[in-house]
């Protein structure tokens, strides 16, 4: 049986995720790491054993196109000078489609404070479509293992965190999180299989994978080649991290 851990920062957030599991959830562990990169720095150096991680959340919109009550799922995960490929994003995205909730595939940007007003422009022109404040620690800790980083939109440039209507947009983004257990624990046996990922060159940085119930066009930037090197952002160059999986996971 493939040992899925799912990280949530908020207690509000955990909570939601555990009681959309089910009867799923006897073979999922849901962690509650707290509030912020250090915090999550502590939770990653302290997980449980695992064959495949699941970070989600609540998270902030950068590019104005990703609006609030809408999914992303990662791509990679933008930390300081790393980026962390998330190799089977394009499979989670579409059992979430099959679930009925259709999700944007791009970059999140992992950053040590709120991101808002004019940061938003310039981190949005660097090609990451969200921001947290968590994944980052805690994707770094994968090791090679499946991972994923799921994010509901909360705030966006048009709505800001720190406003009337924040309050109405948790509720909605709650409500989404309790939907994501059986998704996830359908990607993680799949990823957890060994079956073969999709090429990360597949996987356009702003495609919409589309619900069961619908079609939905695909909006954003034309897809950037993930092989290619990532032009340096705001001055810096980033490495990206590939480890090898662990032993147990090598077929």
């Amino acid at each position: 049986m493939i040992r899925l851990v799912v990280c949530a920062a908020l207690g509000i957030e955990a909570r939601a995720v555990r009681r959309g599991l089910g009867l799923e959830g006897a073979a999922v562990q849901v962690l509650r790491t707290g509030y912020g990169p250090r915090r999550a720095a502590r939770a990653a150096a302290a997980l449980p054993p695992f064959d495949a991680l699941a970070v989600v959340g609540f998270g902030g919109a950068l590019d104005a196109r990703l609006r609030p009550g809408e999914v992303l799922v990662a791509t990679e995960v933008r930390y300081g000078d790393l980026v962390i490929p998330c190799p089977s994003a394009r499979r989670l995205a579409a059992e979430l489609a099959r679930a009925g909730l259709p999700a944007r595939l791009g970059p999140l940007l992992t950053s040590d404070h709120l991101v808002h007003g004019a940061q938003r422009a310039r981190e949005a022109a660097g090609g990451a479509l969200a921001v947290d404040m968590e994944t980052g620690p805690l994707a770094a800790a994968a090791g090679g293992r499946p991972l994923a980083a799921v994010r509901v939109i909360v705030d966006a440039p048009g709505a800001p965190l720190l406003s009337p209507g924040t309050p109405r947009r948790a509720a909605a983004a709650r409500r989404t999180l309790r939907r994501l257990g059986p998704p996830l624990t359908r990607w993680s046996a799949a990823a957890g299989s060994s079956i073969p990922a999709v090429p990360p060159a597949a996987e356009p940085s702003s495609a919409v994978i589309p619900s069961a119930a619908g079609s939905c066009a695909a909006t954003g930037p034309p897809a950037a080649d993930p092989g290619a090197p990532e032009p340096a952002r705001t001055g810096e160059a980033r490495r990206t991290v590939r480890v090898p999986p662990p032993k147990e996971m090598r077929s």
